[in-house]
């Protein structure tokens, strides 16, 4: 069950390397375990593979890892009613969903819903992607866009957003 002292819904948001992981998981690891951890990267290549492999190393025994590109959703509804649950991250979750031709409104749905029902502390880890340049590209350009509203979405519902800058976590809505 959610305590006082941890927020039902926290989103973490930032650049890459910002420390939004990190950060997150430490943030999950104040309940007690088990602790989920929904991964929805993909290891197409030899680098994605070491990423993966890196965050896998910094968990220990208490967390169970779920992988979930594009059903991020159908886990947080089935997950167990103990622990916490971390979700990273949800910029590679719209990726993997927008290459697959699916309908993007209909998942981002899903996934609200998922989330106001869920019975133990989630985090979620997205990236910030509208603060470069325009993308000279039509997709690229409806990936920030589609990002950003997902973002808005979720930080409505989020009782604690966390900016991460450089790894300093800056407290944009609710409290530490």
């Amino acid at each position: 069950m959610v305590t006082t002292h941890s927020p039902r819904l926290t989103l973490v948001l930032g650049g890459a390397r910002s420390g939004k992981s990190s950060h997150a998981e430490s943030l999950v690891m104040t309940a007690p375990p088990p602790w989920l951890y929904i991964a929805t990267a993909e290891a197409h290549d030899d680098e994605m593979t070491a990423r993966i492999a890196a965050h896998r190393a910094r968990r220990g025994a208490d967390w169970r890892t779920i992988e979930a590109p594009r059903e991020v959703a159908a886990v947080l509804a089935s997950a167990p009613a103990s622990g916490a649950m971390l979700v990273d991250c949800l910029t590679l979750w719209l990726s993997n969903l927008m290459l697959a031709d699916a309908n993007i409104e209909t998942e981002i749905d899903r996934l609200d819903d998922a989330l106001a029902y869920a019975q133990v502390p989630v985090v979620l880890v997205s990236n910030e992607v509208g603060l470069g340049i325009v993308p000279d590209n039509a997709l690229a350009r409806r990936f920030r866009d589609a990002q950003g509203r997902l973002n808005q979405r979720v930080a409505s519902r989020a009782d604690r957003v966390v900016m991460m800058v450089a790894g300093l976590p800056l407290v944009v809505k609710g409290s530490t």
